[in-house]
């Protein structure tokens, strides 16, 4: 499979797995079928965080880096597959934010769970006004000397919070933030299109973009107000059922149809065509789900395919 260059000493598949969804909407055994079927079709990449998934009643976070751990432990191969985890979020009591001394505590506790001595890309989940960035920075850093995170990067930071991320690192000397995870799919362009994109492209940041099918929108499972229960995460794609999101998802359902292919698989491939985003990451709650995504991966979107959708999704 082809692979893109994520920073010049980590390259990945086009395509990164969530794992949000691990431990959650998929259990354990149905998680190891995916994993084992994304890994086996030659993909590189899984996408984790140690809060996924505390949102669930009796769940206190890392249950999705748990699974992970167990079926690296499982599979083998650790060196085979790029791990990127995250840290920041809330995981109650004083266990939140950017923090030295919490992200010291916390990439030991991602370690464990995990199964592993070092994660190949360690985020910052949000950002937290209440520490420098500096500060930030320098934490990461140690954890790169020390052998614990190879390379280090932000999420959801917006163009003047990257801006100012960049400004500190370079007036104290530290290493930069190398890779962001903004949100970014063929209905929600405008907070990476612009003035963020153009900060990543100027100083070579890799892109790896959460929401690649707006929380399940773009696959045209979601069509009216009737449809958003068939799934826990039906209803947070309720706020794209408007003349905008029907104008995407007709867009979708004709490239889909010249392709033979279906309206997810053609989100994927126009996101990973978009100038800037070095791979998406979507999620799969079964394998056959993974094989659509795999498919989306080999797709080759012509420039007039673009075009139609591009002129669809306009904000």
């Amino acid at each position: 499979m082809q692979q893109r260059s994520l920073v010049s000493s980590i390259r990945i598949s086009p395509l990164v797995l969530g794992g949000n969804v691990f431990d959650w909407t998929a259990d354990e055994k149905t998680s190891f079928a995916i994993l084992d079927r994304y890994a086996d079709a030659g993909f590189t990449a899984i996408d984790t965080a140690d809060v996924y998934s505390r949102w669930v009643p009796g769940h206190e976070g890392g249950e999705s880096e748990r699974i992970i751990g167990k079926w690296l432990k499982q599979h083998g191969g650790r060196e085979r597959m790029v791990i990127i985890t995250k840290v920041g979020s809330d995981m109650g009591g004083d266990r939140k934010g950017l923090s030295a001394r919490y992200i010291a505590q916390a990439i030991d506790a991602s370690l464990r769970r995990l199964q592993t001595d070092y994660v190949d890309v360690y985020l910052s989940h949000f950002p937290d006004p209440s520490v420098p960035y500096e500060e930030t920075l320098a934490a990461f850093a140690r954890l790169v000397d020390a052998g614990k995170v190879r390379e280090f990067g932000a999420s959801n930071l917006n163009a003047a919070q990257l801006r100012e991320s960049l400004d500190a690192a370079r007036a104290k000397q530290l290493p930069a933030y190398a890779i962001l995870q903004p949100e970014y799919n063929l209905y929600d362009r405008s907070s990476f299109e612009g003035p963020l994109r153009d900060v990543t492209a100027a100083a070579h940041i890799a892109v790896i973009t959460y929401f690649s099918l707006a929380k399940g929108f773009l696959t045209g499972k979601y069509r009216t107000s009737a449809d958003l229960g068939q799934s826990p995460r039906g209803a947070a794609a309720r706020a794209y059922l408007n003349e905008r999101g029907s104008r995407i998802l007709a867009a979708l359902d004709d490239v889909a149809g010249r392709h033979r292919a279906q309206p997810g698989e053609i989100a994927i491939a126009w996101l990973i065509a978009q100038p800037g985003v070095t791979a998406p990451i979507a999620s799969a709650t079964s394998v056959p789900q993974v094989e659509s995504l795999a498919r989306a991966a080999s797709l080759a979107l012509s420039s007039a395919d673009i075009a139609q959708l591009d002129d669809a999704s306009r904000p």
